[in-house]
């Protein structure tokens, strides 16, 4: 894992490429990112790249939220957190 706490507002802001797209569909994803970095920020884990992206040219298909990648450390943390939540 990662020491370094980057809060949700340290986020990058949309990328210039998304702007096209509906508002709607950006702001879910953006509430979306948002509410998953608080999660894995309470849970001490931080994925660093974070961010919306768009792989379609049409506007109906909206946004993803793009995890990036992480240390191995940082993915067996995340699973860990997961398998916690798991009713067993």
């Amino acid at each position: 894992m990662t020491t370094e706490r980057r809060t949700v507002d340290s986020i990058p802001a949309i990328p210039a490429t998304l702007v096209p797209l509906a508002p709607r569909k950006i702001q879910e994803a953006v509430e979306a990112r948002d509410a998953l970095a608080r999660a894995l920020s309470r849970a001490g884990i931080q994925l660093p790249a974070m961010d919306i992206r768009s792989p379609w040219s049409d506007e109906a298909r909206g946004a993803l939220v793009h995890l990036g990648v992480c240390s191995g450390p940082v993915a067996l943390a995340l699973a860990a957190v997961i398998e916690q939540g798991i009713p067993q």
